[in-house]
């Protein structure tokens, strides 16, 4: 169990007061939870107007949102559809989980040699708390983007933390969480708690191992799913 003094921590982390956004910032922080949450889906065309209204806001900060997305790959224009949300075939699919991987890998290596032990207490909480989510995939996903924020933070290395980020958000465009598979929250689990283990025994082999064995984990967990949701399509 973490202290009265880790879990204010952990609330705080999690739910604390941001700083008010530009208008063009607010508009790509809402695009962009909609590609985490699925609401805007890999090629759906975004059509400025449309995208506004939805927003409540002006085409200028659309505008600006949408170039922003352009240029982290998230949004591509096409000759025929338009701008779209881009598409991800199985190739770039296993190129992101490969480089997740290794990246992961190291942070969870650096986390088992500098994260502090409140750190090492909340990535045990946030584990933790998975067993209260039961089959939920939408807390599950939550809980589960929470973990791995905090394992880069408490990596302690700052230009791996900012290519982490930039990689999560293209891992945005996979859609639907793996962990809406039957047992896949529950392996997931068992993959936190070794990993979490590693780190709180300042084990840095074991935790980049546990780590880059979740990573496989997940990515074979995603190819089934696309793969079932690709038959789905074929069957309708």
């Amino acid at each position: 169990m973490c202290s009265q003094k880790t879990k204010q921590t952990l609330d705080s982390f999690n739910d604390s007061e941001q700083p008010s956004l530009s208008r063009g910032e607010d508009a790509y922080q809402k695009m962009l939870e909609g590609i985490q949450t699925g609401r805007l889906k890999p090629g759906m065309r975004l059509r400025e107007v449309e995208i506004a209204e939805w927003l409540g806001s002006s085409r200028t900060p659309v505008r600006e949102a949408l170039n922003r997305l352009q240029t982290e790959g998230l949004v591509v224009q096409e000759p025929r559809r338009g701008m779209i949300i881009a598409e991800l075939d199985h190739s770039m699919v296993a190129e992101l989980y490969f480089m997740r991987e290794v990246l992961e890998g190291a942070a969870a290596r650096l986390a088992a040699r500098h994260a502090s032990d409140v750190e090492i207490a909340m990535l045990r909480d946030i584990a933790d708390r998975d067993k209260a989510f039961g089959d939920d995939p939408v807390k599950l996903a939550r809980n589960n983007r929470l973990f791995h924020e905090t394992l880069y933070r408490a990596a302690h290395n700052r230009y791996l933390l900012k290519t982490l980020s930039m990689l999560r958000d293209s891992m945005a465009l996979l859609g639907q969480t793996t962990l809406s598979l039957p047992g896949r929250s529950a392996h997931a689990f068992e993959e936190h708690d070794q990993l979490v283990a590693a780190i709180e025994r300042h084990d840095a082999a074991t935790a980049e191992e546990a780590s880059r064995a979740h990573i496989r984990a997940a990515h074979r967990a995603r190819m089934e799913l696309m793969f079932e949701q690709e038959e789905n399509k074929l069957n309708e």
